[in-house]
């Protein structure tokens, strides 16, 4: 018992900073995609929009993946940092290309167009899932 005490007491700082660094860069990088965005998607979720809700869920996902598994692959803070800005920069890229084949994407999702919000899901998830593969390497 002592010895799984003596343990966790050791691991738990590197846990905590870890933990607590990814999850600060998944709230910072929803917060970017919020802005980049060009429609308000948490007003819009306040309105019950259901579009903008799965939506942002995805982009939520979409980061959240590739964070996760550079959380389980870091031998650094660093690696999550990294691994993390470059997974944002990929998520949003990914919404840039939706919108450029997806005529009037933002509006469609103000709209509450399932069809424009699943099409963005499905980029935003395919992306996320091959970003941890790479990441997880």
């Amino acid at each position: 018992m002592e010895l799984a005490l003596n343990s966790l007491l050791d691991g738990l700082p590197f846990f905590l900073i870890h933990s607590g660094t990814t999850l600060l860069m998944l709230i910072m990088g929803m917060f970017i995609y919020t802005r980049i965005t060009n429609h308000d998607e948490i007003s819009l979720i306040k309105e019950g929009n259901i579009a903008a809700a799965l939506s942002f869920s995805g982009a939520t996902i979409g980061l959240a993946l590739p964070l996760a598994f550079s959380l389980a692959a870091s031998v650094s803070l660093w690696d999550i940092v990294f691994w993390g800005i470059i997974a944002l920069i990929l998520q949003l890229v990914a919404f840039r290309i939706v919108d450029m084949f997806v005529k009037d994407l933002s509006k469609r999702i103000e709209a509450g167009e399932l069809g424009a919000a699943i099409c963005l899901i499905s980029v935003k998830l395919s992306t996320a899932f091959i970003n941890s593969a790479a990441i997880s390497g």
